[in-house]
């Protein structure tokens, strides 16, 4: 019987501890190529991913992972952003206040497009999920984005839309009992090549892993946050690593708390909350903080900062004049 033509590609990563290496950018780049397009066995997805997650995926192979990936987006190129957001893990123990701070920039006039995914993972809160909660849904295809955008600059697509392999391949998380490496391809796929990019990561060797696989994919302006629970969203009770490109060049830095102590952790999350806050009826430390320190970040990151001292009293500002009646 005939070599399957994935098969080398197994070898390459399978072949013991001396004789296995990582992919090369192209050789990534065929593999998922495979992957995208069926053309690949459910034990041989299995055992690749597997592998990949076992050693851990390196910069270059992501590379050509995201590269195969953006070909099955078919995102238009006419379409402009200013701020790629990818938002895949979800939240357990706070609710997700980074949304509200990707409202206030998109009340300021900057584009923002969010994908990500949910359910994957039991007993977390998803971005998608919350959306109707704003009188919003996701998008379904990419003119929906571009109305999206032009009406309030700012839109959500769902990786199941955007690459639906790909979140066929999210979801097997409960049956391979890990999470693969596509969820670290996913955040990094920036779709409509926006010139800045933020994401977040959990565990500590994730960050630099997309600090430089963000790099050798030529991003000029991206952040990645340790944040919480593996979203994009700086904790303001504990000093967080975020790493940056800035034009081009790479740099990390500890973003300080903005709380003095940590903050009592609530029992249950109410949703409501969320809205609640951004109509002023509600007042909370925790949330205000991480979405003050976030939207901060991000204001150094679009360039309309220069450092924390002075992005936290700009974000302040921009916090305070939003439209409370938008949602």
């Amino acid at each position: 019987m005939a070599e399957h033509p994935f098969a080398p590609f197994v070898r390459i990563l399978g072949k013991g501890k001396k004789g296995s290496r990582s992919l090369t950018e192209d050789e990534a780049f065929d593999a998922m190529s495979m992957i995208l397009t069926d053309q690949v066995r459910p034990e041989q997805l299995g055992a690749f991913l597997m592998l990949l997650r076992v050693k851990e995926e390196s910069p270059e192979e992501l590379t050509g992972f995201v590269k195969a990936a953006r070909l099955h987006a078919h995102a238009p190129s006419s379409l402009q952003v200013d701020l790629d957001w990818s938002s895949y893990a979800g939240k357990k123990r706070q609710l997700p206040w980074y949304m509200l701070a990707a409202f206030v920039l998109s009340g300021e006039g900057v584009r923002v497009f969010m994908h990500g995914s949910r359910g994957h993972t039991p007993g977390r809160i998803y971005t998608e999920d919350m959306l109707s909660l704003f009188g919003m849904s996701a998008s379904q295809t990419w003119d929906e984005v571009q109305q999206a955008l032009d009406s309030h600059s700012f839109a959500f697509m769902s990786i199941n839309t955007l690459v639906p392999r790909l979140g066929e391949i999210i979801e097997l998380r409960s049956i391979l009992g890990l999470r693969s490496p596509v969820h670290t391809l996913c955040r990094l796929i920036n779709p409509l090549s926006a010139s800045c990019t933020v994401d977040g990561v959990f565990h500590p060797a994730y960050a630099p892993m997309h600090q430089k696989a963000s790099h050798l994919l030529g991003v000029q302006h991206s952040l990645t946050i340790r944040g919480d629970g593996g979203e994009a969203e700086l904790k303001p009770d504990s000093d967080c690593e975020v790493r940056w490109i800035k034009e081009g060049q790479l740099s990390d830095q500890i973003w300080s708390r903005v709380y003095p102590r940590r903050l009592v952790k609530e029992e249950t999350l109410e949703t409501d909350q969320l809205l609640a806050l951004w109509r002023g009826e509600l007042t909370h430390e925790y949330g205000e903080g991480a979405l003050i320190s976030t939207l901060a970040a991000l204001l150094v990151l679009l360039g309309k900062a220069e450092d924390q001292a002075s992005a936290v009293p700009l974000a302040e500002l921009y916090w305070k004049r939003r439209n409370k009646a938008r949602f």
